[in-house]
């Protein structure tokens, strides 16, 4: 269940916003209200609100400062800003902010709900967009991207990594698998990938301990030894590292996210 936090102090604009909206949802999402930017705020110290729409102009905090602190809310929502003719300038100022409608008065039923649902969707696929950036290694997919430009060698290497995450694989072990100096392949290696074998087999098996962590009930420990550490203990080690975050932090991030998403 999603929840819509409407923030007016106009109280008759308010609550035909809340009917309306409240109508549309029959129960599907929850409909929150807030006479003034201070109290919109106050609220979402204790709650989280998936979408915001809010009136340009309020007394003591407006809407344009309103929507500039949400930006710095853990999860900032997607946000409509509702308006009159005479404050189009804000409005169209409030789109710098990430603001994905505005809504002139007085409200056209029919399109605050097409605003709603827009806005709704875009909060799925900025949700989605979040997850995938959490569960991609950067770096490791801008070398998949380049890997036909790379020699057979480099390839076959990398290949080779991806079929053996679970067991123990050093550079002079793949470079002789290769019928290569280890010195040699070490420094073609790095000239192609951007980055060290090591770095590379140790970024390729946190990513895989990060797809195990968000799709399988696996315990941290069984995960470990999947990805080739002998000990969970160095395993969280080098996970946090990278990810600055521990395993069970991670996936509890992951699986929030999930959540939002449904």
């Amino acid at each position: 269940m999603k929840t819509i936090l409407i923030v007016d102090d106009e109280p008759r604009t308010r609550e035909g916003i809340r009917k309306t909206l409240e109508a549309w949802s029959s129960g599907r999402n929850r409909i929150e209200t807030a006479a003034s930017g201070v109290e919109a705020l106050e609220w979402l110290q204790e709650n989280e609100a998936q979408l915001i729409v809010t009136d340009i102009r309020m007394p003591e905090i407006g809407g344009l400062e309103l929507i500039e602190r949400l930006q710095d809310l853990r999860h900032p929502p997607v946000i409509i800003v509702i308006s009159g003719y005479s404050e189009f300038d804000y409005a169209r100022k409030a789109l710098q902010f990430g603001v994905v409608d505005y809504l002139l008065k007085p409200i056209d039923k029919r399109k605050l709900v097409e605003a709603v649902e827009m806005a709704l969707q875009r909060g799925d696929q900025k949700e989605r967009v979040a997850r995938m950036e959490k569960l991609v290694d950067p770096k490791l997919l801008e070398a998949a991207g380049q890997e036909k430009v790379y020699s057979v060698q480099v390839q076959e290497a990398m290949r080779y990594v991806d079929e053996h995450l679970q067991a123990q694989v050093s550079l002079k072990e793949v470079a002789e698998g290769l019928h290569l100096n280890a010195s040699y392949f070490s420094v073609l290696f790095k000239e192609q990938t951007g980055l060290t074998f090591s770095e590379y087999l140790t970024r390729r098996r946190v990513q895989r301990a990060k797809e195990l962590l968000a799709a399988t009930p696996l315990s941290v420990a069984e995960i470990a030894e999947q990805v080739g550490y002998q000990t969970s203990k160095y395993f969280v080690k080098v996970f946090r590292d990278m990810e600055q975050v521990s395993p069970s932090q991670y996936r509890q991030s992951v699986t929030d996210a999930g959540e939002k998403i449904q």
